[in-house]
């Protein structure tokens, strides 16, 4: 188990997360941290205390303005600005393959439980904190309603219940961090739940224009080592932006492959 220590952290000011984390301790004896305060911001957190384990699950709520129902799952990190928590220009350290695991059985728990209303997503990596320790998000939003919604919260405990007590890496997976497309990744969701290709971190294209600054801190906070940069090529822009990116990605060695390349199962 590469990952012997994971700790639960919600806030007690998030009513999703406090759903979830109630629901969890059905689940077996799992290690939870509230919060007091909102946990996007790093200096709400008690470092020290995180510092004891190898992972971090945050479970929280997700917010939008949209009325979509979701479960999503991102890493935590800032491209550009931290408006929301964190520091401009760094990520966390984020794991590709138990990404991968927690989408797969988040997609597998909302089937099974019948939360079709929902739509199972990833995000790109977006907000706070920042910490040392690898870490993921796992949301359900985007209101209230959602927030309160008990079955929703019983899927999300349910699948960190089974990735804390299933995960095991697997070591034919290709590993990747993805470019391109909306927040939602519309282009590497399939991928994720549906491939051999495991993504770490999304840089999406409303941060654009993409540096080798931020290739460079995608690839240093994944915590395996990388294959392939997934690109979703309709999703980089013009013709002019997508050579400057190939530009970018030639000129560091890094392999890259285009979403519509992937086989999906």
């Amino acid at each position: 188990m590469p990952y012997p220590k994971i700790l639960v952290v919600a806030s007690k000011l998030d009513k999703a997360g406090i759903k979830i984390t109630t629901q969890l301790s059905q689940f077996g004896q799992f290690k939870f941290y509230l919060c007091d305060k909102d946990v996007i911001h790093t200096e709400n957190i008690d470092l020290e205390k995180i510092s004891q384990y190898d992972f971090i699950i945050f479970a929280s709520k997700h917010k939008s303005e949209s009325k979509q129902k979701t479960l999503s799952v991102h890493a935590p990190g800032n491209w550009r600005l931290a408006e929301y928590g964190g520091e401009k220009n760094k990520v966390c350290k984020s794991s590709a393959l138990f990404s991968k695991f927690l989408f797969e059985k988040l997609n597998a728990n909302a089937k099974k439980f019948n939360l079709d209303d929902y739509q199972v997503t990833m995000e790109a990596t977006h907000h706070g904190p920042l910490i040392e320790k690898p870490c993921i998000f796992i949301e359900v939003g985007p209101s209230e309603t959602e927030w309160n919604d008990t079955k929703a919260a019983f899927v999300v405990a349910r699948t960190i219940s089974e990735a804390i007590s299933d995960f095991k890496e697997n070591p034919y997976r290709e590993i990747a961090i993805a470019i391109g497309g909306g927040h939602y990744c519309p282009g590497f969701n399939k991928i994720q739940a549906k491939s051999n290709m495991a993504i770490s971190h999304v840089i999406p294209q409303y941060v654009f224009p993409l540096t080798e600054e931020m290739i460079k801190e995608a690839i240093e906070k994944t915590e395996e080592e990388l294959d392939w940069v997934l690109l979703d090529w309709k999703g980089l822009g013009t013709s002019e932006q997508r050579q400057e990116i190939t530009n970018i990605l030639d000129k560091l060695y890094v392999n890259y492959k285009k979403t519509s390349d992937i086989v999906k199962e």
